[in-house]
């Protein structure tokens, strides 16, 4: 039969092996785990995630699939999925690719989940796990080139909830170790399961899209393994009948090419953003900028004063849903840049403790809210691999101060260095585990190829 991209994409989801996956790729995917298990763990915490953890408790079923930061505590391996992909984005505190997706949530939960449910004469091991993982993201990376809209910093559907659930149904498909065919199945119920409007930013809501890409994408391919068909052309280009380009208005699929000795990964071509704070990515630009001119500030008065600024003026790209000038509650916080700039501004740093209710209703941080104005230079476009953020202070005196930051560190042209990747991971992770079980995962995912079972993890 003609290939078809549907058919190339299950194509390279069956045949890809281990020795496809480059040394760098490797050492790139393990960060992301590591990371994103930290912050799964610490959004074991927050109200969200409890909400989550009480609906699913409400079922009952086979419950073999463990749940982040509550030991004792399993559930079926979709309702786990579901529940730690929760967490994970609980305080957007997940890894950020570009074009803009979160990938490393929406497939690592299922793929800990699937793990776990599968017979122990079965198990992967950290290799196949490893292979998997980054299936998943290729896949997301991949659709996320197929169309020019996808570069910028999205109006429409959330990307995890589009991209993510396809990316989590080619990585569990991988790591059942399913048919060509049923690989093609299970990329087309994922279409059917796929999408989430942008609407629901800055809500507790934002974060069952992560939830549902990840428990999504692992019933897709649980589905196909029991021999559920869906549209086998459902990533082609189809005049008259939207398959997967429902979700964007400008459409341009290609094959994804088979697996060879020289497959280049997406992961090796582009690293990933690692975030230092718990908020929407676009605000590290903005915190990093007000740190820059807070220093410029102390020099200048010897301290931080905020009496002797008469305006704050940020510079930053048009985004409707994380431009918030009060914002109210904590995830409004998180996707917004004037809280976090003048949050940054007063305390010297934003952190976990920053998006608390006393944080976010203090007298002063509003009075700083009050001088901020807004501007949109048309060079500042709404794309992370080109936006910046700046961040000028107007003072009574008549000087003007000012910071500006076009690369945060963390972002992919920034990388996190392997100390402050772990220095994330233990404070994050510290909140429900003791060191002892920290030192353990470590170790775990760095050495995750030589693991015999990788449900251990």
């Amino acid at each position: 039969p003609e290939e078809t991209v549907t058919s190339s994409f299950a194509s390279f989801i069956h045949a890809v092996r281990p020795e496809h996956l480059s040394k760098i790729v490797r050492h790139r995917s393990k960060r992301m785990i590591l990371d994103s298990i930290g912050v799964g763990l610490v959004g074991s915490t927050t109200h969200v995630f409890d909400i989550a953890l009480r609906y699913c408790r409400l079922y009952s079923s086979v419950a073999v699939s463990s749940v982040y930061g509550k030991p004792g505590v399993k559930l079926s391996p979709t309702l786990a999925a579901f529940t730690n992909g929760v967490a994970t984005h609980s305080m957007d505190f997940d890894d950020t690719w570009h074009p803009a997706t979160h990938p490393s949530g929406a497939v690592l939960p299922a793929l800990l989940a699937a793990s776990q449910m599968l017979p122990p004469s079965t198990k992967p091991n950290g290799m196949d796990f490893l292979l998997a993982f980054n299936v998943g993201l290729e896949v997301q990376g991949r659709l996320m080139h197929f169309s020019t809209e996808t570069h910028n910093i999205p109006k429409r559907f959330h990307p995890p909830s589009v991209v993510g659930t396809m990316g989590s149904a080619a990585a569990t498909a991988k790591l059942l170790s399913l048919s060509m065919a049923q690989c093609t199945h299970a990329l087309g119920i994922a279409a059917s399961l796929a999408g989430a409007p942008m609407a629901n930013a800055a809500t507790q809501a934002k974060p069952l899209h992560i939830g549902n890409a990840t428990r999504l994408g692992l019933e897709a391919a649980l589905l196909a393994a029991r021999g559920m068909e869906a549209n086998p052309l459902i990533l082609d280009d189809i005049s008259g009948c939207s398959g997967f380009s429902a979700f964007y208005g400008v459409y341009q699929p290609k094959p994804l090419p088979t697996p060879s000795d020289h497959h280049e990964f997406l992961l090796e071509k582009q690293d990933i953003a690692f975030k230092r704070f718990p908020a929407h990515l676009g605000m590290h630009w903005v915190v990093d900028a007000a740190l820059s001119v807070r220093n410029l500030f102390i020099n200048y008065a010897g301290s931080f004063s905020p009496s002797l600024i008469r305006t704050i003026v940020l510079k930053i790209p048009v985004s409707k849903y994380i431009n918030r000038p009060f914002p109210s509650s904590e995830h409004q916080a998180r996707h917004s840049f004037q809280f976090n700039a003048c949050t940054a501004l007063l305390d010297g740093e934003v952190g976990l403790s920053s998006f608390s209710e006393s944080s976010i209703h203090r007298q002063e941080l509003r009075e700083l809210l009050d001088k901020v104005v807004v501007e949109h230079p048309e060079d500042n476009v709404a794309n992370f691999d080109k936006m910046y953020g700046e961040v000028a202070l107007l003072l009574h005196s008549g000087d003007v101060l000012t910071g500006k930051c076009d690369t945060f560190y963390g972002h992919w042209r920034k990388p996190l260095s392997k100390e402050s990747l772990l220095k994330k991971f233990r404070s994050n992770a510290s909140h429900v585990l003791p060191e002892e079980k920290i030192e353990t995962i470590i170790t775990m995912v760095d050495n995750l190829e030589r693991l015999s079972d990788s449900s251990q993890l």
